[in-house]
C-alpha cells in the first residue's frame, strides 16, 4: 500500500511540475503573437515574423488568420486567465478581416489562399482547406460574442465543403487529368471529422446533423492503415486500398499522430473502448515509434513505407508541428491506459531569449530557420498543444485527488503528561 501512495505521490508531483511548465509557456507564446502579429491598420494577422518578431512580410495566408481567431477565441472561451477585452478584440478584429476578404468572389464561398496587407486575393488552393479554418474561426467567435452571423457563416461554409468532398468537387476548380489516380490524401477526412467535432461541441442539433458525417470520416481516416496493419499512409485509393508509387509509399508521421487523437476524441464520445485501444495502438504508437529518429531523436518529417528514401528535400528535418501534435497524442494516451512511456515534452523548439518556439530543425537538432512564423507557421500549433496539454494534465491531477497530508509522529513530553 505504501508502494502504491509513493507512485501515485511521483505521478503528482511529476504532472504538477509539467502543468506549470506548460502554463508558463503557453503565456509566453500568447504574448508573442499579442505584440507582434496584430495589425492595427488594416485587421487581421501578420504571420511572417522572424526570430525577435519583427514582420518581414505583409502577406496574410487565410489558413492562418482563421487558425488565429480560433486560438484566440478558444482561450479566451476555456481559460480564466485568457478572458481579456484586448485578446477578444483582437480575434474580432481578425474574424472581420476574414469575413471582409476572405472569399475570392462573394457571395462564393471559395476562399483565398494568401492576401495582400489590405485584403486582395493574391493565390487560391484547389483545397478545402482555407475553407475549413475560416469555418473553424467563425464558428468559435459565435461560442464567444453570441453573434447569430458568425455562425449562419460556418454553418453555411460547413455544408459547403461536405459537398465539394461528398458530392461535386468542381468548384474547387481541379482540373480532372485523364492520368490522376483517384485518391484520398488523409488530411480531407482529418479535417473534416475536427469541423464535425468544433461545430457539434456543446451543440445538439448540429451534432445530430453531422454525425453520419463524423462516422464517415472516422471509417475513411482508419482505411489509411495498411501493410497488414504496419503502416499509415498518407495517400490510399477512394476505397481503402494502396496506391502505387511514391505517392503510396507516403507517410508522415506527426499526420498520422494528429490523426489519433482527433479519431481519439470520436471514440470517446462514441463510449467505444476497443476502438480508442485500437487508434492507440495503430495511429500513436506505431507512427511514434516508426517515425522516430534513433541517432538524433525527434520525428521524421517524411518517411517511405517500403523503405526508399524519401524524394522531399525536406524529409529528415525536424518541425514543430508534429512533435506538438505528439505532446497532445501522448498525453491523451496516458489519461487511456496511465503508460509512463507516454509522456513526451519536447523542449528543443523553444526559445528562451525572444519566446515562441523555432518551427524548423535540421536533423541533429540544431536551428534551421530562424523565423518564427511564415506561410505555415502561425499562432496555432503551439499555443493549442500547450492549453490543450495544461487542460488534460488539469483533469489527470484532479483525478488523483489533492496530496496525501502527512502527519508529523508525536513527540511524547518529557516526563508523559500531566
Amino acid at each position: 500500500m505504501d508502494r502504491v501512495l509513493q507512485d501515485m505521490e511521483k505521478e503528482r508531483e511529476t504532472l504538477q511540475v509539467w502543468k506549470e511548465r506548460v502554463g508558463q509557456e503557453l503565456d509566453s507564446v500568447v504574448a508573442f503573437w499579442m505584440e507582434h502579429s496584430h495589425d492595427q491598420e488594416h485587421g487581421g494577422f501578420f504571420t511572417c515574423l522572424g526570430r525577435n518578431g519583427q514582420v518581414y512580410d505583409h502577406l496574410k495566408y487565410v489558413w492562418l488568420q482563421g487558425r488565429q481567431v480560433w486560438m484566440y477565441c478558444r482561450l479566451y472561451r476555456t481559460f480564466e486567465r485568457f478572458r481579456r477585452a484586448d485578446l477578444l478584440d483582437a480575434a474580432k478584429a481578425g474574424g472581420e478581416f476574414l469575413l471582409h476578404y476572405a472569399r475570392v468572389a462573394p457571395p462564393g464561398k471559395k476562399c483565398a489562399f494568401v492576401l495582400t496587407r489590405d485584403g486582395h486575393p493574391v493565390k487560391v488552393q484547389r483545397t478545402i482547406f482555407s475553407e475549413c479554418f475560416y469555418t473553424m474561426a467563425m464558428n468559435e467567435l459565435w461560442k464567444v460574442t453570441g453573434e447569430t452571423y458568425y455562425q449562419k457563416e460556418a454553418v453555411e461554409m460547413m455544408d459547403q465543403i461536405v459537398h465539394w468532398v461528398r458530392e461535386d468537387p468542381a468548384g474547387l476548380g481541379r482540373p480532372q487529368l485523364s492520368g490522376t489516380l483517384a485518391t484520398e490524401p488523409m488530411a480531407v477526412p482529418m479535417m473534416l471529422l475536427s469541423l464535425v467535432e468544433q461545430l457539434g461541441e456543446e451543440d445538439e442539433a448540429l451534432t445530430s446533423k453531422y454525425a453520419e458525417l463524423g462516422d464517415w470520416c472516422a471509417h475513411r481516416i482508419l482505411q489509411h492503415v495498411q501493410k497488414d496493419g504496419k503502416a499509415v499512409l498518407e495517400n490510399v485509393s477512394e476505397d481503402g486500398k494502396e496506391l502505387p508509387g511514391c505517392l503510396g509509399r507516403h507517410q508522415n508521421p506527426g499526420h498520422a499522430i494528429e490523426a489519433g487523437w482527433f479519431l481519439l476524441q470520436y471514440a470517446r464520445r462514441k463510449g467505444d473502448i476497443k476502438l480508442r485501444m485500437h487508434i492507440i495502438e495503430k495511429f500513436l504508437l506505431l507512427p511514434f515509434h516508426s517515425g522516430w529518429d534513433p541517432e538524433h531523436g525527434g520525428l521524421f518529417y517524411f518517411q517511405d513505407a517500403d523503405g526508399f528514401c524519401p524524394t522531399q528535400l525536406e524529409w529528415d528535418m525536424k518541425l514543430w508541428w508534429p512533435h506538438c501534435e505528439a505532446m497532445i497524442a501522448s498525453l491523451m494516451a496516458y489519461s487511456e491506459n496511465g503508460d509512463p512511456a507516454l509522456l513526451k515534452l519536447f523542449k528543443q523548439f523553444r526559445d528562451p531569449e525572444f519566446g515562441e518556439w523555432f518551427g524548423y530543425l535540421k536533423r541533429e537538432g540544431k536551428v534551421a530557420l530562424s523565423i518564427k512564423g511564415g506561410p505555415f507557421k502561425g499562432c496555432f500549433h503551439v499555443p493549442r498543444c500547450l492549453a490543450m496539454c495544461e487542460q488534460i494534465l488539469e483533469v489527470l491531477l484532479r483525478h488523483l485527488g489533492p496530496a496525501p497530508v502527512v502527519s508529523s509522529p508525536t513527540v511524547p513530553t518529557r516526563g508523559g503528561s500531566k
